[in-house]
């Protein structure tokens, strides 16, 4: 891998070291003029009929494709949910764009999940867009350095084309920095 390549990679996979929370009301600015109609699940969904259009469930669906991919370091799962403009917001603040970014890191060997587990889903459909909230256990591994973290997670999710792309992740930490633990083998 070129030198430059690897730290563009390495760069946007830094936002990688925080955590995860939800997303600003940033994506009510989106869907400004469509009806809001949140919906709350209780549990997660199976199979649902992407044909019906954006629904809680085929959104919620859509996270737990993306949650799997994740868990099992399947690069080419995870980039197929993302949108080709995804941004990551990490826990500490940085900022990593591009949809490529933790599927490089994957590839590559600078990111590996050990654990990558939600619980607790939270969904609110306004039109076209999904905002996703969970809670997230995510462990493994980031340029060698061990780490395992209870987080926060809003992804922001966009019904284009018949499917559901993730446009947004943010990212904090349940509780405090200092209470995140490294993995000790």
């Amino acid at each position: 891998m070129p030198l430059q390549r690897r730290r563009t990679v390495l760069t946007g996979l830094n936002v990688l070291t925080g955590s995860i929370v939800s997303v600003l009301m940033l994506v009510l600015g989106l869907a400004a003029g469509s009806v809001a109609a949140p919906v709350r699940i209780a549990k997660a969904a199976g199979s649902t009929d992407q044909s019906a259009g954006p629904t809680a469930e085929s959104a919620l669906a859509a996270e737990e494709e993306f949650a799997r991919a994740l868990q099992n370091n399947d690069a080419d799962g995870i980039a197929r949910s993302l949108s080709d403009d995804w941004a990551v917001i990490s826990a500490r603040g940085g900022v990593g764009e591009g949809r490529s970014i933790f599927p490089d890191g994957i590839r590559h060997g600078y990111l590996t999940h050990k654990a990558y587990e939600i619980s607790e889903p939270r969904v609110r459909i306004y039109g076209n867009v999904a905002l996703v909230t969970a809670r997230v256990h995510n462990a493994g591994a980031f340029r060698g350095k061990p780490f395992d973290v209870m987080e926060r997670e809003t992804d922001v999710w966009l019904w284009k084309d018949g499917s559901w792309k993730c446009v947004l992740t943010h990212e904090a930490w349940e509780g405090a920095e200092s209470t995140q633990k490294e993995l000790s083998h």
